[in-house]
């Protein structure tokens, strides 16, 4: 059986998931694995017949079986697995042909920066990861739907070292976190041009066959400052004006982590963004560790000096962003653990309301946010058969922490496996196990679903989504619950792409472990400034 078969038991055995290998709920993936083991199985038992029941001559048998064993072992020795897709479909290449990562220079080349002005912020900045709100929602601008008549208009493309995590803007430049041979860079853009500004990298290397390589989180951009959390845990504050190195921590180190055993327990890398206030960095923690607890929630370091100011919880970490929503009246960090979501007190590091949702980091893991609908509730999805769900604060009498039932769980809906969802006019809008799906938050209902783009991202601009495909292709579609209605077609990028979409004005950045692209999108408003972009350029 192959890694990801393996994989892929271990998500049905510990998660308990027998449901999902029958009926509408079943993951893609758990899908592909099945019929891979079925055509294996179907290929053996044929073997076994012609070599132990089949009349043949002993010496054809012979030379078949010979053959065919000696043709997987070149294939093995001369292939080797590059990525896997969402719904584990490998792409083999020669074992010989570097990492596409190792292919580009350490650093994007950039001329010095001496006496940069400081940042300044404007209205279209996308500072940080899901956008400005961290809700993937944009009021503005309109854009116009009609793409056929007035498509997407490209400014530049460029090749960008591997990762999965997204971009970001704060006025007139773009940072991405990005791997580049054993570097882990923080790297800075033009956005008008594409033209690299500034590189911090540090020498660390995440790669797995099943997750990929490079970091997978977004930068957070505050008051000029770029905070990043790297892939094996290394946190940068960076003066955005210059590229100056702040302050930088090795949270792994810093909490006194075992390494080998977070990369077994965190097995597709670290990937929350930052969590920035008026005074602290706030990022998930980790372990296991020597210490008690063993396991750390959240991390709070200093924002000026980069000191640890104090930890919080004392469950294993997920993949998602801690964020601040309020909740019964009280403001709260919230995070999903590795099998619960909890809210923080931020001034005591008390558990304020908690609630279960089943997952381990090293197999059926969370990569979706919990998102605060009202001052009572709470929605919440992810991928491997759970579905999605909405929590409601019951009684919130002084006894604490306040837990939360459950109003509804549909094991079929919203199936957000590396994806968040868009919450809109009572609905919710998202990827479920690759094809978009619009829910009535009310009950859980199925409004629609249509359109299969793989395991991607969605973005809402206004009344419309803009849907990242797997395949790297941007797609436009109506933010409605009436029925799934595509307006426009976009082929952004080439290859497998997992990151979000960042949208800067009318501007819109993509990128994925191979290549970023910025776009002038069409928009119907005529306050929009028009953009005065350079010609376009090919890759170089």
């Amino acid at each position: 059986m192959s890694l990801a078969s393996l994989a892929t038991a271990t998500v049905l055995v510990r998660a308990g998931m027998l449901e999902p290998v029958v009926g509408s709920i079943v993951d893609q993936a758990v899908r592909n694995i099945i019929s891979l083991i079925l055509v294996f199985a179907a290929l053996v038992s044929l073997l076994l017949w012609f070599v132990r029941e089949s009349g043949h001559a002993t010496a054809l048998k012979q030379m078949v079986l010979g053959g065919l064993l000696g043709a997987v072992v070149v294939a093995a020795g001369m292939l080797r697995i590059e990525r896997v897709s969402g719904d584990l479909v490998p792409e083999f290449v020669w074992r010989w042909a570097p990492s596409r990562d190792r292919l580009l220079q350490a650093r994007p080349a950039a001329a010095p920066v001496a006496d940069a002005p400081a940042w300044e912020p404007t209205p279209a900045d996308f500072p940080r990861f899901l956008g400005p709100a961290g809700d993937l929602s944009l009021a503005e601008p309109t854009l116009d739907a009609d793409w056929a008549t007035r498509p997407p208009r490209e400014l530049w493309r460029r090749p960008i070292g591997a990762g999965w995590g997204g971009i970001v803007t704060y006025g007139e430049h773009a940072v991405t976190l990005e791997q580049r041979g054993d570097d882990e860079v923080v790297a800075c853009y033009a956005v008008a041009t594409g033209e690299p500004e500034w590189a911090v990298g540090v020498p660390a290397r995440h790669e797995t066959v099943l997750g990929g390589v490079g970091p997978r989180s977004t930068p957070t951009v505050r008051e000029g400052m770029v905070y990043t959390t790297g892939a094996t845990g290394w946190l940068h504050a960076i003066d955005g004006a210059n590229g100056r190195v702040v302050w930088k921590k090795n949270i792994v180190a810093d909490l006194d982590i075992d390494p080998a055993a977070h990369v077994a327990a965190v097995a597709w890398g670290r990937a929350g963004s930052p969590l920035v206030t008026d005074d602290l960095v706030i990022v998930p923690g980790g372990g296991p560790r020597s210490a008690r607890p063993e396991f750390v929630s959240l991390v709070a370091y200093d924002r000026a000096t980069g000191e640890r100011r104090w930890a919080a919880g004392d469950e294993q970490i997920s993949y998602v962003t801690p964020h601040l929503a309020t909740l019964g009246g009280r403001e709260a960090i919230v995070a999903v653990n590795e099998a619960r979501v909890v809210g923080y007190d931020p001034a005591t590091r008390d558990v304020v309301w908690q609630f279960d949702w089943p997952g381990h980091s090293n197999s059926d893991a969370t990569c979706s946010q919990a998102v605060v609908l009202d001052d009572r509730r709470v929605f919440i999805s992810k991928g491997y058969g759970i579905g999605a769900a909405v929590f409601e604060l019951g009684d919130t009498s002084p006894a604490r922490p306040w837990t939360l039932r459950e109003v509804w769980h549909e094991t079929g809906s919203l199936k957000t496996k590396f994806t968040n969802v868009v919450i809109h006019e009572g609905h919710a809008y998202g990827l479920s196990d690759g094809i978009l799906e619009c829910v009535r938050l009310a009950d859980g209902k199925r409004a629609w679903k249509g359109g299969r783009y793989g395991q991607g991202q969605v973005l809402r601009v206004g009344a419309l989504l803009l849907v990242q495909a797997e395949s790297g292709e941007v797609v436009l579609v109506d933010a409605a619950p009436a029925k799934h209605v595509v307006r426009g077609r976009l082929a952004a990028l080439r290859g497998q792409t997992w990151n979000n979409l960042c949208l800067s004005g009318r501007r819109l950045l993509v990128r994925n472990a191979e290549e970023a692209a910025c776009y002038e999108l069409p928009a119907k408003t005529a306050d929009v400034a028009v953009i005065m972009a350079p010609s376009q350029s090919s890759l170089r």
